[in-house]
């Protein structure tokens, strides 16, 4: 038996006007800047438009999508018509599913219609705002993002706007994990529909990008453990070695670099003559980290050069020298054979396989994001995602200016560009260590086990974190988790 509407606790009529203006601005996806949103307020606007990561690129146009009478996906600008019948299409909609929220419910099985209170409501798509009013859970943000993805993956834009309405209420930039997470997983999925993902997905200027990458080194262990078993790797294999040659594919901002020059400075006999090369689009961004790391060495009486090269293809070894490459975070942004028949992925492995390294370090994140469709991507991103945000949780606190920053610019670009973006527009491709083995295999490459010493080191380094962080060793392979999820993966090869 239905509660009568004495019993039944009131509700204000403001979600329906609420819900139609939060529509208006949907339908406009020109984002305000992240960086200017209250820290302590919920990322959604009311009044004034969405923001992207980058505000400079809104374009203020809008895409409307619609099947073609083909049955293949169209999109194409939005009229001024166009969109005031949409609204209105809309806002008929609402007032019936607010009649429908709000009133007593009774289902005429015979005649196929919804009884509310005493009137009558027929609805073509009732199962679809049944659905919605007593399916989603109205407050758990997980659910309620997985909903909304499953809508737009099945191009139900209506849903898909509803729930993008409920979502911009219970995300923040500066709330709990998920809340954090989510406000970003939302900008995805509103830069989809509006295929403006590969606009809001740009880095930053270069100076800022590694003054945010060295405070994610700081304040969680997953760079730097990477970084740590790469050299561990490299120094066990160059130990009686006199002239060494590094290869980083992605140098960033070369701190890694450091420990492994203060370690060669100690060894027995003298430190080796030691030789970088840094890869880069543009080589101009690395001559402030070829500068610290030369100024570095002299400190600690190690030979030293420094170089940068644009692409591989120009890179010229050395007579005497004994190459090492590092594949640190990088693989997974080149193309594979599934964008490109030129298959970069593969063919820089093999081009490093005939320099007859003597050693190559794989670090890559335990994430499947490569090959996947649409909707298990952003299942997979939710999971992966969520484990590192409640991780750096518990080292900044969540209003802390840094942490934000941190999260936006090293993070948020790049559930962004996975759930955003496809073709070569998305560059954030994951594949499991399974098939990374695979293709270093096919490469010509064999295994190289992890000394013993660098997991005892890498197991000490974790204490520094918090207990709930784990390292396994499987099948010569280290794994860095949270809890029961592997986020980095690390491997030698030769």
């Amino acid at each position: 038996m239905q509660a009568s509407r004495n019993d039944r606790p009131a509700m204000s009529n403001t979600w329906y006007y609420q819900s139609t203006q939060e529509y208006e601005v949907l339908c406009k996806p020109q984002f305000q800047a992240l960086d200017s949103i209250s820290h302590g307020s919920n990322l959604y606007i009311k009044s004034e438009p969405y923001c992207p990561l980058d505000s400079s690129s809104a374009s203020g146009s809008c895409t409307t999508i619609f099947n073609s009478p083909n049955g293949h996906e169209s999109r194409s600008p939005v009229t001024e018509s166009c969109v005031t019948d949409d609204l209105n299409e809309f806002r008929n909609k609402l007032r019936q599913l607010e009649s429908v929220m709000l009133s007593d419910l009774y289902e005429d099985a015979e005649n196929g219609k919804l009884l509310v209170g005493n009137g009558i409501v027929e609805l073509p798509d009732i199962e679809i705002w049944k659905e919605m009013v007593e399916g989603v859970p109205k407050r758990d943000l997980k659910e309620v993002l997985i909903a909304c993805a499953n809508a737009v993956s099945n191009n139900e834009v209506s849903t898909a706007r509803f729930l993008i309405s409920e979502l911009q209420q219970m995300v923040s930039v500066a709330g709990e994990p998920i809340q954090r997470l989510g406000a970003y997983m939302l900008e995805g999925l509103v830069a989809r529909l509006s295929c403006s993902g590969s606009s809001i997905c740009k880095e930053p200027a270069s100076d800022d990008l590694l003054s945010y990458t060295n405070i994610l080194y700081e304040i969680c262990p997953y760079f730097k453990f990477g970084y740590m078993s790469a050299n561990g790797a490299i120094a066990e294999a160059m130990k009686d070695e006199k002239r060494i040659h590094i290869i980083d594919f992605r140098i960033v901002q070369g701190s890694q670099w450091v420990p492994l020059i203060q370690a060669f400075a100690k060894r027995p006999g003298g430190p080796p003559h030691i030789r970088i090369t840094g890869f880069h689009d543009s080589t101009s961004k690395l001559h402030i980290v070829g500068k610290r790391l030369c100024k570095l060495a002299k400190a600690y009486n190690v030979p030293f050069e420094f170089h940068t090269e644009v692409g591989i293809e120009s890179f010229r070894a050395q007579p005497g020298e004994s190459l090492a490459v590092n594949f640190a975070f990088v693989l997974h942004r080149m193309p594979d054979e599934s964008v490109s028949t030129q298959n970069h992925r593969d063919r820089v492995l093999r081009l490093v396989k005939s320099m007859n390294p003597k050693v190559v370090t794989l670090v890559e994140q335990e994430s499947n994001t490569n090959t996947a469709p649409f909707y298990p991507r952003f299942l997979e991103a939710l999971e992966y995602y969520h484990a590192m945000f409640e991780s750096i949780d518990i080292t900044l606190p969540r209003q802390h200016k840094k942490r934000i920053n941190v999260e936006q610019h090293c993070l948020a670009r790049d559930v962004v560009n996975i759930i955003a973006c496809e073709g070569n527009e998305r560059v954030e491709r994951h594949e499991l260590l399974g098939k990374w083995k695979l293709r270093f295999s096919m490469a010509g490459f064999s295994p190289s086990p992890m000394s013993p010493v660098v997991n005892g080191t890498i197991k000490r380094l974790l204490n520094n974190y918090s207990e709930r962080y784990r390292v396994e060793e499987r099948d010569g392979a280290l794994y860095l988790g949270w809890m029961n999820r592997d986020l980095v993966a690390s491997c030698a090869w030769k």
